[in-house]
């Protein structure tokens, strides 16, 4: 597993994730397919898109799943030690069910072993999609090290990577098949913290026999990173009054809050209240105290809230109706924000001296879309898969900010492009190009799953944007764009909004765990069936755009 930036000091970030010097050559103005939907326009019904559910129905549809588990694992072929535990429930508009999955065996967790049964109207089982093809059976489930040395490892591999104070919350037996044959394993979660500040959960697992380590993936998924905001201008926030005073509590969505951490690395701050309905200046501040970096926050839950619900039907990050929370002005001089799925919540550092704060639009859409995955496909970050995790907060994140259609922000196929990271101007990443940044991969090979999961994720980022936007040069909202493909094809894209569908469906009905590049061209496949139609032109545009990338 390679850790979400590489392990150098935080002085030497920089020249880590600097992209390439070089500008994208426009060869004029070209509308793409997409803008011709206005952005914040909801995407019209689709037979196959996930119908509207009210709390009460996913819930009985939940319950009711729970209560089939059994017979469920019997029908399709799960073993006597086996058990199902429900996850999620996705209901689309034509009666079809797609049920997600954890695996218990022997009463132990089955890391890897998620899966999704897919359930026609009448009630028919259509098919599972499986994490693991791997029959789950271990000969023994007495482990033949200590949980004690298997901790231990764990946070010595914790150091190797860079954590300081780093301890474990001890070890929990478990069955690892999230490759190879399954065996009897301790999962070990190691805090502390990383080099750069920010919190660590280093998961490692080990063999329970050999004492190996099997594999390792960090749980805090961090990356680069109304009002009156720093980056989208005055903008509308919904807030909460209290007495003669008000604060950042959206009660329109979830109860999301904003709080201050005020340079503090841990708990929750201070609930950002205001004698005024008036949350911050509109200009940079280094301040601890400062609101403007709180505004940008609580605008982009705003604005990734209605994007979910609007384009998908979704209703908050769990598809519970709960908002998570937001922590602003992390540590000092941090430059990353992350989401954490243990306490349901986005963090944001105030990058280098404390002036540029990583609440921009897309970054805020990044990160919550974090959570969407930890909650659905819960894709392994780690490895190719690790790169699917972060090219999916990238591609909704990306989504939310076409979608606010915030003329200070205008959408883009640039990431995390407000907050000066480099600290020349120049984005984080490129989704027409991934390579533009120095690091990423425009193309799949077999080497992609070595690679930091930031630049693995170049993939399936220029995927994204060959399906929506095309090949060739065009300038969208301003924005010049030159994108290639590995094989020297044409493509012409279907539109952003199409795109995001495809992805989101795939996302939450067909990606597992483990899924990988070849994974995600049959899921995305899948889903572009399931919506318009197999051998559509959607359809046909999914396969030539991976074959664009490399990914057959």
């Amino acid at each position: 597993m390679t850790p979400r930036y590489p392990r150098h000091k935080r002085a030497t970030l920089a020249a880590a994730t600097a992209v390439a010097a070089g500008a994208l050559i426009s060869t004029g103005l070209a509308t793409s397919a997409s803008a011709q939907t206005p952005a914040g326009t909801a995407a019209k019904p689709l037979a196959a898109a996930p119908a509207a559910l009210s709390a009460a129905a996913r819930t009985s549809l939940i319950q009711k799943a729970q209560a089939d588990a059994a017979a469920t694992a019997q029908q399709i072929g799960l073993g006597a030690k086996e058990k199902l535990i429900v996850k999620d429930v996705v209901k689309d508009a034509d009666g079809t069910v797609h049920t997600r999955y954890e695996r218990t065996y022997a009463g132990l967790p089955v890391l890897g072993g998620d899966l999704v049964v897919h359930t026609a109207k009448s009630g028919k089982t259509e098919g599972v999609t499986r994490a693991t093809k791997a029959t789950i059976k271990v000969a023994s489930l007495k482990p033949q090290i200590t949980a004690a040395k298997a901790a231990q490892q764990a946070v010595s591999a914790a150091r190797t990577l860079g954590s300081a104070k780093s301890t474990a919350n001890g070890a929990r037996k478990v069955i690892w098949a999230g490759s190879g044959k399954p065996v009897l394993a301790y999962e070990t979660i190691v805090g502390g913290l990383q080099d750069d500040g920010t919190p660590n959960q280093l998961h490692v697992i080990t063999d329970a026999a050999t004492g190996k380590k099997l594999f390792q993936y960090q749980g805090i998924e961090n990356a680069t990173g109304t009002g009156k905001t720093l980056y989208s201008g005055t903008v509308s926030l919904s807030t909460t009054q209290s007495g003669s005073s008000y604060n950042l509590t959206d009660a329109t969505r979830g109860g999301h809050k904003t709080y201050n951490l005020a340079r503090k690395t841990s708990g929750k701050g201070t609930l950002v209240s205001n004698s005024t309905n008036v949350f911050g200046t509109g200009t940079a501040s280094t301040s601890s105290s400062d609101q403007t970096a709180a505004a940008d926050a609580a605008y982009g839950a705003q604005e990734t809230w209605d994007f979910y619900k609007n384009t998908f039907g979704r209703s908050g990050i769990k598809n519970d109706g709960v908002g998570a929370y937001s922590r602003v002005h992390y540590g000092s001089n941090y430059v990353n924000a992350f989401w954490d799925d243990s306490c349901f919540c986005m963090t944001y550092g105030d990058g280098s001296a404390n002036k540029d704060p990583l609440t921009s639009l897309d970054v805020a859409g990044h990160e919550m879309s974090h959570g969407v995955t930890a909650n659905t496909a819960g894709l392994d970050y780690s490895g190719e898969s690790g790169g699917l995790n972060e090219a999916t907060s990238d591609i909704m994140g990306t989504g939310v900010e076409f979608y606010a259609n915030n003329a200070s922000d205008p959408g883009d196929y640039l990431i995390g492009e407000k907050i000066n990271i480099n600290g020349d101007g120049t984005p984080l990443r490129y989704m027409d190009k991934p390579s533009k940044d120095g690091n990423s991969a425009d193309s799949w090979s077999s080497s992609v799953g070595n690679l930091d999961v930031h630049y693995s994720s170049g993939v399936a980022n220029h995927f994204f944007y060959l399906l929506s936007e095309g090949s060739g040069a065009k300038t969208i909202n301003g924005v010049s764009y030159d994108s290639p493909t590995s094989d020297g094809s044409k493509v012409t894209g279907i539109g952003r909004d199409k795109a995001l569908q495809i992805w989101y469906r795939a996302l939450t009905t067909y990606f597992t765990s483990t899924t990988d590049y070849a994974d995600a061209r049959s899921g995305t496949l899948k889903a572009a069936a399931d919506l318009y139609g197999s051998g559509s032109t959607e359809y046909n545009t999914v396969a030539a755009a991976w074959s664009a990338v490399n990914v057959s």
